[in-house]
């Protein structure tokens, strides 16, 4: 990032590089559509382009570069909220009903499972949890990304677990006595 910052041409097609596939797991781990979490993902490292010159070194560029990124996904849950509102309004309107319509690749009962249960979780946890198991950041990462004390990125990753333990202990057992 150093070297991007003083003008370093092949610096950024390395943070590119480094980063593109983390980013857009982020995405696609959180949005039900791949096409729009590469979007997302590209749109992060415009922002990253545009922004070079406020990263500062005592900054690391993994969370800076995720900090980007959750805000994008906070801005794209919102704008996904406000067209559901105005879908919903127009089938009323109308007079139908929509159903939703599965579009992703077809999974594994298994990560089936655990998809479902991860979406269940209170978004707090969930987004620690996701942070932590799929992004990897360290506990001080996490902290400094959602701005929270570290105890509590500890205390929500423990209750996510917790939970979705629970919640898959549950949804086995279910699937066990309908066999």
């Amino acid at each position: 990032m150093l070297a991007h910052q003083r003008g370093a041409a092949d610096a950024f097609a390395e943070l590119f590089a480094r980063y593109r596939q983390p980013v857009f797991g982020f995405f696609r781990r959180r949005l039900e559509h791949a096409a729009r979490a590469e979007e997302l993902a590209q749109e992060v490292f415009v922002a990253v382009l545009r922004g070079t010159e406020r990263w500062e070194p005592r900054a690391s560029v993994r969370t800076w570069v995720f900090s980007i990124a959750l805000k994008m996904l906070w801005a794209e849950r919102r704008r996904a909220a406000r067209e559901a509102g105005a879908v919903a309004i127009e089938a009323v309107d109308a007079g139908r009903v929509s159903a939703a319509s599965a579009g992703g690749p077809a999974e594994s009962d298994a990560a089936l499972m655990v998809r479902q249960a991860v979406a269940r979780l209170e978004e707090g946890e969930r987004e620690v949890l996701l942070l932590r198991e799929y992004e990897q950041l360290r506990y001080d990462e996490i902290a400094a990304l959602l701005g929270v004390p570290v105890g509590t990125v500890r205390s929500r990753l423990f209750r996510a677990r917790m939970a979705l333990k629970e919640l898959l202990t549950d949804k086995a057992g279910t699937t066990d006595e309908h066999r």
